[in-house]
């Protein structure tokens, strides 16, 4: 029986992407939305080490999640809005 890894390994990282993806598209909340799709880029770039392409994986990895995800990130921390139906300013 041979077991191909790099199959298995794909299938794990496209599922991931899936999900992601889904996650960050039917997110309540736009936290969760955002770590729905910190999850897809990681798995994108999982994918691109898996085809052999590990300039493009450190280029995902650094300039959408180190960069953009990161403005982003602040833009929803730094966003006034009413957490929770207690909360009055």
């Amino acid at each position: 029986m041979n077991i191909d890894f790099e199959a298995i390994a794909f299938v794990i990282m496209a599922l991931l992407a899936i999900l992601g993806a889904l996650g960050c598209v039917y997110s309540r909340r736009v936290a969760h939305s955002l770590l729905s799709l910190m999850m897809t880029f990681f798995a994108v770039a999982g994918v691109f080490v898996l085809a052999q392409a590990e300039m493009l994986a450190a280029v995902q990895i650094l300039v959408y999640l180190g960069s953009v995800m990161l403005v982003v990130q602040f833009g929803v921390m730094l966003t006034r809005r009413q957490i929770q139906e207690g909360d009055i300013e």
